[in-house]
């Protein structure tokens, strides 16, 4: 596939879960319900705790794990959250940096953007900002962030070598990544491969664990360790908008953890 046409439906299906409150794999509505949400962030990894102390409307139910959680921040470090979306990590990660920290989202698109800014505001964020760019060509000066963090992600960029040596272009030396993200055990069927809607749903797009190791690697990270979270927890409240042939992803994906420092 295209990367230009991956990007656009990738931009257009994540505008959609804001503007028409879809899930990034079907148009059912009820699979955004306040009740659904709170149940699938739970199971990658929330706890009850932090989905109360965030905002209204910060979770959007997306993700395939809890960065925040394998981050270790500390008062006053700078993070960046690449694909910020509603800004969920964001605020957790704003009250570990505290008031000399700071917090800055970036997603490509707009609707995202617009929503988390508003989400900010009301809560009287001053650590946070949210600025719009993409992962491949990320908003942010060189050597200037203490910790990287994503929530699945990655996967959805067509050259994901070139994001993860954006991330080590803008992470200070000694600084660190934390991401959660989907990766394959085996290889994708053609069809799921070239299926626009499985790329937008956070699956077409992943990469076998070796190549995603592979790449990391090649950004030039240290002290690599990448942990398998689960092989079920996919999106469970998705699966029944998506086709018969995506509903068995246990066979092919896993969720996993990866940590990583910038030694130089």
């Amino acid at each position: 596939m295209n990367p230009n046409d991956i990007k656009k439906a990738v931009r257009e299906a994540y505008a959609k879960v804001v503007v028409k409150k879809t899930s990034c794999c079907g148009p059912d509505e009820s699979v955004c319900s306040t009740q659904s949400v709170q149940i699938k962030s739970k199971c990658m990894g929330y706890t009850e705790e932090e989905l109360k102390s965030v905002p209204e409307g910060a979770n959007l139910g997306l993700g395939c794990g809890n960065p925040v959680t394998i981050a270790s921040l500390k008062e006053g470090q700078t993070v960046v959250d690449l694909g910020s979306g509603g800004g969920l990590d964001c605020f957790l990660a704003a009250s570990k940096v505290g008031d000399k920290g700071k917090v800055i989202g970036v997603d490509m698109t707009p609707e995202m953007i617009d929503k988390a800014r508003r989400t900010a505001e009301k809560g009287g964020y001053k650590n946070v900002e949210f600025r719009l760019g993409e992962i491949e060509h990320l908003p942010v000066p060189d050597n200037h962030v203490d910790v990287v963090i994503s929530n699945c992600v990655i996967n959805l960029a067509a050259d994901k070598e070139h994001v993860l040596k954006e991330i080590y272009r803008i992470m200070k030396p000694g600084g660190r990544i934390a991401i959660s993200d989907l990766a394959l055990i085996k290889e994708l069927p053609p069809k799921i491969r070239n299926s626009i809607e499985a790329y937008t749903g956070c699956i077409g797009g992943a990469i076998l664990l070796e190549e995603y190791k592979k790449a990391v690697r090649g950004a030039g990270f240290k002290g690599i360790k990448f942990t398998v979270k689960t092989a079920e927890d996919i999106a469970d409240a998705d699966r029944e908008q998506m086709p018969d042939e995506l509903k068995s992803l246990e066979n092919y994906v896993v969720s996993v953890y990866i940590t990583a420092g910038k030694i130089e």
